[in-house]
């Protein structure tokens, strides 16, 4: 499910690193993080929704690799990033 323009940019200024960051890890992370939540709110009412189902694992795993390179070059960002969106990491 894609993003709405106000919501994607709400979250860009929120994690950005300076005002013309729009690819850092901790944006990406968070841009991921909604769509996955957005998905698993899909996955209530289409459970047998397989197709969107691989979709979504695609996303965690992508996410999962931004998380790993973020904690191995700057560990206090990893924890700061964790904390503010509250992942079980």
């Amino acid at each position: 499910m894609p993003l709405s323009a106000e919501k994607k940019g709400g979250l860009v200024s929120q994690f950005r690193r300076d005002p013309k960051d729009t690819g850092s890890p901790e944006v990406q992370i968070a841009l991921l993080s909604e769509r996955i939540s957005g998905l698993g709110q899909h996955f209530i009412s289409h459970a047998s929704d397989h197709s969107s189902r691989r979709g979504l694992v695609k996303l965690v795993n992508q996410r999962r690799k931004l998380l790993d390179y973020l904690k191995g070059s700057q560990p206090q960002k990893y924890q700061e990033v964790v904390e503010r969106l509250g992942l079980r990491r």
